[in-house]
């Protein structure tokens, strides 16, 4: 067969499924394997992917990722990911380790940017750099301040995995794969690292293993979009020719079954030694290369536990053993799948209650048989999923690449998996032909399965401690065996890393990294046609736009009639919607004909200030998306929904109170940053302050309360939300917002008008919602290795008047003063500021950061920095070019819609929009002066920090102010 630029075609194929002609190339010389998507999709998208199986906790995978982006043969900056981020009008770019592979996806609309982009993806998974100070600033080295001061650990993905391995979630995954997965298999191992592990890591190790395993036999490449076809192949073949062929073995092993189930138990970090015991049951399943088995467990997962009315979950979550699920379900994360479930905030008197129970009730599943209508739901469900391919922000090509990348490096065709059609249909047929063909899964490959572990994690107050003071000893012990030549050469290597960091690149490096011109964007904005209808005292939005038959509908139920006592029941109201039942049906009937009639029902709040500063908007959208034969079905529910919720189900609705009380404490361990932007917002806007009560940290102190409340005095609670539906369900002051194309609208709007006639109309008063008074500086205190930090100011009250510039400032502070002070030097995962054009608040946030103090210092040091900068016309064009990839990012259809429907709301006009740009476009250094001048007259600043109780104290004693401490945990 002929070669195309040193590829071989191995097969192709139509693939009408994700709209795409596939085709497979093998590379002659080195064996590549490479998958071409030809399509029409303008958001063009590349992943190279490797098989980087771990054979130890030091993180090598993780560490490795970090550091091939760090600088390369052509491309010899410190950190050319930087610069593509600053200059790159791309809609994604990242790099991502798994437990067995490491991707590098990027996406841009932009064809140049798109071959500057895959220019230096190559060239930096092939020929990085990767130093010994690499190594040191990405993954772990020594620091002392002095000769006498005791060592420290540093480096970026040592913080970063100090943070993860603090929350209890991410620490049952370490202890499941542990037990789950024998030492021959890379899953028994953390990819990301374990901070006790990191530190062994040699450079050595380093280098070795990407010797090993980034060479192109055992990658993966994936493009699609409408670029040429015969260019990707060019472009690629020009890198890889220059390597041999060579094996590498990259085999991952199947894990030989266990004979005997295992039960291992273990603790985790807690500021409450009475704090709820985690139990998750695991099951380990058979090779994700048995396609058609893994789509029936696929449906029998869905099933099972799902949705709130799946018989599983729901008998976990009646049995009141604990408060909220853990587990999943199936994950295909791993060559194997696995098969997960279990229960959070379980008394120590349940504890070994759960496991037997889940056992109990998978035999009693097993033997009375699977609800047909569930089955038929969950099959809607995920079929749905499968033909809408809507991921949101997340570029189709990349999820097509990312679905099809499992079974390819498992060794199966990856075209199988993207040609999911005979897929559906067997599995269907199957279903219709074998009534107990679930039934018969479950007690196969659950039941009767001995390869089952269960895990039971148990608070441990004294844990953190206790791990803090193994570093501190290790490191003392370590201090012990250094002389003074050995202490006086770590001072030297971190210097000479500090240098390294703070000496800017050369203009000539700068001048390798391939960038976008000015001429190369478009100066006019791009608009969505948009017919507004006022209709009854509603009003309605419609947008044309390309769904694929698919209707998006929300319906703006107004939150400002909604007196602020009641807001923290207002999301658990939204819950109640569709997890409560109706007057009608059940919630189990309810679920089922949500999943077997639409794409899915939901609300959720939407709170932001107008454009003009002057006023907010409140809301609580109920949405749903369905095939535009169904759209009456889905206007149906929504109609049934609001006129007929039940809400006097007092132990189902205790159940609701604590799935979400579990899972906004995981919310409030995990994303610290976010908790503490969102809590010092609060302090100067409604609508933050609105959010505050409704999903932030002061509503999971509520939801602590409400618990024990319900059983104390349901009839107030009751009454509450009664309260709450009665004030929201009123056509009066709504807004709907409908995404579907031309041809269905009229006949889905003679649907909707029935809709909005069946709903009450009448008058409302704006509710007064007052913000609370508070202090400038919090620490919201909880188990931590690390800190997030967050400050927030009021721009406009320091004298700025907004200007487009301030987007083009914003990217270059974040990519620039915040990355090298922050992350590069300040060993944090990461750390940003961004600017509310609408409230005139500017926020900077860090996070896993093993800083407070400094990073205080980062904050306030922005003012002088932006009075100061110097920059060359050529670098603002640059910096000018990367907040164009913000304004221009990429939005599937009922995003279009939605954006629209939202700017309107908000009064930002496309005039407004079109004078902005221009502003962006004519950013000039004078704007970034003008900036740092209203930074520096800033005199209202907020502070807080998620963090240890101990490293606020020590925070306190170095800034010189007292913390409000306030227990998260």
């Amino acid at each position: 067969m002929t070669e195309i630029h040193g590829f071989k075609l191995v097969e192709e194929r139509n693939i009408p499924e994700i709209n795409s002609y596939a085709k497979m190339y093998k590379h002659v010389k080195t064996g590549a394997e490479l998958l071409s998507l030809e399509n029409d999709d303008e958001n063009k998208s590349f992943m190279v992917t490797f098989v980087t199986p771990p054979s130890d906790d030091t993180g090598l995978p993780h560490i490795l990722e970090h550091s091939v982006l760090g600088g390369s043969k052509k491309y010899p900056l410190k950190d050319p990911f930087v610069e593509l981020l600053k200059t790159s009008v791309n809609t994604f770019l990242n790099a991502m380790t798994s437990s067995d592979m490491t991707m590098y996806p990027f996406a841009s609309t932009n064809l140049q940017d798109f071959y500057n982009l895959l220019d230096i993806y190559l060239d930096a998974v092939f020929n990085p750099l990767i130093t010994e100070q690499t190594l040191m600033q990405e993954g772990w080295h020594l620091e002392t301040e002095n000769d006498d001061a005791p060592l420290t650990y540093k480096g970026v993905v040592f913080n970063e995995m100090k943070a993860a391995y603090s929350t209890p979630d991410y620490y049952m995954n370490l202890v499941t794969d542990r037990a789950f997965w024998t030492e021959e298999s890379p899953y028994h191992y953390s990819s990301g690292g374990f901070p006790a592990a990191i530190p062994d890591l040699t450079y050595e190790q380093f280098k070795n293993f990407h010797e090993t395993y980034y060479h192109p036999v055992n990658a993966r490449f994936v493009f699609s979009g409408d670029d040429d076809p015969e260019e990707r192949l060019k472009k690629v073949n020009e890198v890889i020719s220059q390597f041999e062929a060579k094996d590498v073995d990259a085999t991952i092993p199947l894990q030989t079954p266990f004979s005997a189930p295992k039960v291992v138990e273990e603790s985790y970090d807690s500021d409450d030694k009475e704090g709820g015991i985690m139990v998750s049951v695991n099951w380990l399943l058979p090779d994700q290369n048995d396609t058609d088995l893994m789509n029936k467990l696929s449906i029998l997962s869905h099933a099972l536990v799902a949705t709130s009315a799946s018989p599983l979950r729901k008998a976990l979550i009646d049995s009141g053993l604990g408060e909220g699920l853990t587990g999943s379900g199936m994950d295909n994360n791993s060559r194997q799948a696995t098969f997960s479930v279990g229960l959070k905030g379980v008394k120590e008197e349940n504890a070994d209650k759960v496991a037997d129970f889940i056992l109990e009730t998978l035999g009693k599943i097993a033997e009375d048989g699977i609800d047909k209508e569930t089955v038929k739901a969950s099959l809607n469900t995920l079929e749905f999923r499968s033909r809408e391919r809507n991921f949101g922000s997340f570029p189709r090509g990349l999820a097509n690449a990312y679905f099809g990348m499992r079974p390819w490096i498992y060794g199966g065709n990856p075209l199988d998996t993207l040609a999911f059609d005979k897929d559906y249909e067997t599995l269907k047929n199957d279903l219709a032909e074998d009534d107990e063909l679930l039934e018969t899964l479950i007690g196969k490959y659950l039941l009767d399965n001995s390869h089952r572990v269960t895990v039971v994690l148990k608070p441990d107050d004294k844990l953190g401690a206790e791990r803090e003071q193994a570093e501190r000893d290790r490191l003392a012990k370590i201090r012990e065996d250094l002389n003074a030549d050995d202490i006086k050469n770590v001072i030297e290597v971190q210097n000479e890393l500090l240098t390294l960091q703070q000496t800017p690149d050369s203009p000539e490096d700068l001048a390798k990294i391939p960038t976008l011109k000015l001429s190369d964007i478009e100066r006019d904005i791009t608009t969505v046609e948009q017919e507004i209808i006022e209709q009854d005292g509603t009003r309605i939005y419609f947008h044309n736009q390309p769904t694929g038959g698919i209707v998006y509908f929300q319906a703006g139920l107004n939150l400002r009639v909604i007196s602020a006592d009641l807001l923290p029941y207002v999301e658990l109201y939204g819950e109640a919607l569709t997890k409560m039942g109706t007057e009608k049906e059940d919630f189990v009937r309810l679920s089922q004909r949500i999943g077997s009639k639409t794409g899915g029902v939901g609300a959720g709040t939407s709170l932001s200030t107008l454009r003009d500063g002057s006023d907010y908007i409140a809301y609580m959208m109920v949405s749903g998306k369905s095939l535009t034969d169904q759209g009456q079905d889905m206007l149906d529910i929504i109609q049934d929904i609001l006129l007929d919720v039940k809400l006097d189900n007092k132990e189902r609705f205790k159940q609701i109170v604590l799935e979400r009380k579990v899972r906004m404490e995981q919310y409030l361990a995990f994303a610290g940053h976010a908790v503490a932007g969102g809590r010092i917002r609060a302090q100067f806007t409604s609508p933050a302050w609105a959010n505050q009560l409704m999903s932030g940290t002061e509503h999971v102190f509520f939801l602590r309360e409400l618990v024990e409340k319900i059983d104390s005095d349901w009839d107030s609670v009751l009454a509450s939300m009664e309260a709450v539906r009665d004030a929201l369900v009123n056509c009066a002051g709504m807004v709907v917002n409908v995404t579907m194309e031309e041809k269905d609208w009229s006949g889905f709007k003679a649907n909707l008008d029935n809709l909005l006639s069946a709903l009450p109309s009448k008058d409302a008063a704006i509710a007064d919602w007052s913000i609370a008074d508070s202090v400038p500086y919090e620490a919201l205190t909880q188990p931590a290795q690390v800190s997030f930090n967050a400050k927030t100011a009021n721009l406009y009250d320091a004298g700025y008047e907004l200007d487009g510039s301030v987007s083009v400032i914003m990217k270059h502070m974040s990519r620039e003063y915040m990355w090298q002070n922050i992350r590069v030097m300040g060993g944090a995962y990461g750390g940003n500021m961004s600017f509310s054009a609408s409230s005139g608040l500017v926020n900077y946030l860090s996070w896993r950061d093993p800083n407070i103090s400094n990073t205080l210092k980062v904050f306030k040091g922005a003012a002088d920095y932006l009075c100061n900068l110097q920059m060359s016309d050529s670098d603002i064009e640059k910096a000018i070019i990367g907040a164009m990839g913000d304004l221009d990012g990429y939005d599937l259809p009922d995003a279009k819609g939605r954006k629209a429907f939202m700017r309107h709301m908000l009064g930002y006009t496309d005039e407004m929009r079109q004078e902005y740009r221009n502003q962006v476009l004519d950013t000039t250094l004078e704007d970034f002066h003008k900036l740092g001048e209203a930074l520096s007259r800033i005199d209202d600043a907020r502070f807080a920090t998620v963090t240890s109780a101990e490293f606020a104290e020590k925070a306190e004693k170095e800034i010189g102010v007292e913390f409000k401490k306030t227990k998260l945990q």
